[in-house]
């Protein structure tokens, strides 16, 4: 028997595919046949997206695929209820109001501070998680929120406490690249790690204080965030 001129099929599963392999002497071509699963919570989807505003500008490509959490706390409610049902392969266009998305922008968590509070080092753009924020600080800042740093005065921050999409209605054009069923670990956390355009803060690093605000436990850095994108 020629082995260069036999052709041997065989159906494997890959990453929740099932796919056919034609196997000969020469090597092997793959078909993607179907999904195994759909998509229902709890699971964990393999996402690339396109993300524009309602003008059709730009803000955010993500090429390569990303694991998220659906059942938890990793995509936005619309996202979810919009995926459910769908398989590897689909392709979603959706469309976000502020109220689904970011919120509405709200102007009452915008707050200037004396800039002698933060760090010398301290650039527009720069993050902040509000439990690391000066006790000094004139204003009652709430301390769940991640405030951006949006304006530098010789004398003043102007700290932003809006999500940086907040009061802009989205466009997002999603693809499905693989579905898997999630671990228990998963399950329990409820995510795999990262939100969906949500800010993650890093580790805290020391920064210079003076004395008075080192005893007033504002020694703690200000932590630095990703964008509100993933990359």
């Amino acid at each position: 028997m020629d082995w260069h001129h036999c052709v041997v099929p065989v159906i494997v599963l890959v990453r929740d595919h099932f796919c056919i392999d034609f196997i000969n002497g020469n090597g092997f071509n793959r078909f993607f046949i179907f999904s195994s699963m759909n998509i229902s919570a709890p699971c964990v989807v393999e996402l690339t997206w396109t993300l524009t505003d309602t003008l059709n500008e730009e803000l955010d490509v993500l090429s390569e695929p990303i694991e998220f959490f659906v059942g938890g706390h990793d995509l936005l409610g619309k996202i979810e209820e919009a995926l459910m049902g769908h398989e590897v392969g689909d392709e979603l266009a959706l469309h976000l109001e502020p109220e689904e998305a970011f919120g509405d922008y709200d102007e009452h968590k915008v707050f200037l501070e004396s800039r002698d509070l933060f760090p010398k080092e301290t650039e527009e753009g720069m993050t902040f998680d509000g439990s690391t924020l000066p006790k000094k600080m004139s204003s009652q800042a709430p301390v769940e929120l991640i405030y951006t740093v949006t304006d530098l005065y010789p004398e003043h921050v102007v700290l932003d406490g809006n999500h940086p999409l907040a009061g802009i209605a989205l466009r997002l054009l999603l693809k499905i690249h693989a579905i898997r069923e999630a671990s228990e670990d998963e399950i329990a956390q409820g995510s795999m790690g990262i939100g969906f355009f949500q800010p993650v803060a890093h580790d805290n690093e020391a920064f210079d204080a003076d004395d008075d605000d080192m005893e007033d436990g504002a020694s703690q850095a200000p932590r630095q965030s990703q964008p509100p994108f993933l990359h």
